[in-house]
């Protein structure tokens, strides 16, 4: 008898433990494969069929729909380059260039992935609109009060998320250092 409870006991332990240990995956996004140059972080295979079981499983619970490896790749910010965590009441500045691409967006998405809602309904920016410098990089400003030149606005949101998606670009897999692929600098300028 004592065997038998002590086994379930086991059993139930395992249980918890391999439950929780899935839920937790599934909710902070850990997917296998991931490249990470500086602040920005991507899944390049969440878009293929070679997508690791936890990649399938984050996109089948958030119902997103990835950037096929074909088409392109997303790249996601939650802090600077320094491991800050993005804040939507400091001003925040995107600076340098892209990795070669045909098209990109950055935009705007609070921690569960909505659209950050602000007074002038801006989220994001092109490829095609954005200013650019002589030498042909670029200078976004994320803050929650209006500022010239390229302003993304933040509405003052505790925390936030910069999506970068590069499209028909050579970005991918294979690419693992700042040198194959010049991303934008996430730095701080000021903070209340």
């Amino acid at each position: 008898m004592r065997l038998l409870l002590g086994s379930l006991f086991a059993l139930a332990i395992a249980a918890l433990v391999g439950l929780g240990a899935a839920w937790l995956a599934l909710s902070r996004g850990t997917a296998f494969g991931a490249i990470t140059i500086g602040a920005w972080t991507a899944w390049p295979r969440t878009g293929t069929q070679d997508a690791d079981p936890y990649a399938r499983a984050i996109i089948s619970r958030s119902g997103e729909l990835p950037v096929g490896s074909g088409d392109g790749v997303a790249f996601l910010a939650r802090t600077d380059d320094t491991g800050r965590p993005l804040d939507g009441r400091c001003d925040v500045v995107l600076s340098g260039s892209t990795p070669q691409a045909r098209f990109w967006t950055v935009t705007l998405y609070d921690p569960q992935g909505r659209l950050v809602a602000n007074s002038v309904e801006r989220q994001g920016f092109t490829s095609q609109e954005i200013v650019r410098r002589a030498d042909g990089s670029f200078e976004i400003v994320a803050a929650p009060r209006a500022r010239p030149g390229n302003w993304l606005p933040t509405g003052g949101v505790e925390s936030y998320i910069l999506v970068l998606r590069l499209y028909d670009t050579p970005v991918g897999v294979a690419t693992r250092a700042a040198r194959e692929a010049p991303m934008p600098a996430v730095s701080v300028r000021s903070c209340p």
